[in-house]
């Protein structure tokens, strides 16, 4: 059949206007592909959980180390150095490992690998620190009850008549259970320093025994990312 030049012009327009909608329906810019998600560590890997048991022997000379230098004496016109500040530790051992593509630590050499794993194994379960450190200006352990009523001091209730006792303590620090190498020579070690429920600091670091001390290994990418503040 012979199509008349009028239906054949329309039929041609109808063409034409079925392909600028379509090309209208094309997206100008390809879909970019959705960056994978990193999984929340605190639902996949848990730590901190109860149950762990006394904190091992070996994890005290690492933080007797580091907690070494005495106490200044505060001049009479200055207020009192951070030093001066009364140590308080959680008897609870806690720790957290900030995400940065998944975690903050950086491992890149088995030894490295080694002192991760072992770190995040440790931490997994809350352990109890004893009266075991060996610090020169003494220092508190305290207990859950006592933590929660030291928590509140640090807060708006500062001063409160039960927050007396607490007179000078700025920080409740939590120390994290540390992981070694195989060779037992090198660990991870956590501080976490809270001085209200939105205030303190933390770090995961490296340190290396010395002789029969430990001290603090000089910064690698391995826990550069790991130090916060909030």
């Amino acid at each position: 059949m012979r199509l008349s030049p009028r239906l054949g012009f329309r039929l041609i327009l109808v063409a034409i206007l079925v392909a600028i909608i379509a090309l209208r329906l094309i997206p100008r810019h390809p879909a970019r592909p959705h960056a994978p998600s990193i999984p929340d560590r605190s639902a996949t890997n848990p730590l901190n959980q109860p149950g762990g048991g006394p904190a091992p022997a070996e994890a005290y000379p690492e933080y007797s180390a580091l907690y070494q230098n005495p106490p200044q004496t505060p001049s009479p016109t200055q207020p009192p150095t951070q030093q001066d500040e009364p140590l308080v530790f959680a008897a609870e051992s806690r720790t957290d490992i900030p995400q940065v593509g998944g975690s903050c630590l950086q491992p890149s050499t088995p030894a490295e690998h080694e002192m991760a794993d072992a770190f995040v194994a440790a931490n997994q379960q809350s352990h109890l620190w004893e009266q075991k450190l060996t610090i020169p200006q003494g220092y508190t352990l305290l207990s859950p009850a006592e933590e929660a009523q030291l928590q509140a001091c640090l807060g708006p209730g500062r001063r409160a008549p039960a927050c007396q006792s607490w007179k000078g303590v700025q920080h409740i620090r939590y120390l994290g259970v540390p992981g070694f190498d195989h060779t037992h020579t090198h660990a991870l070690v956590s501080v976490i320093k809270q001085c209200g429920t939105q205030c303190g600091s933390g770090g995961i670091f490296e340190v290396e025994k010395a002789g029969s001390t430990w001290k603090r290994s000089a910064a690698t990418d391995f826990t550069s990312d790991c130090s916060w503040i909030y």
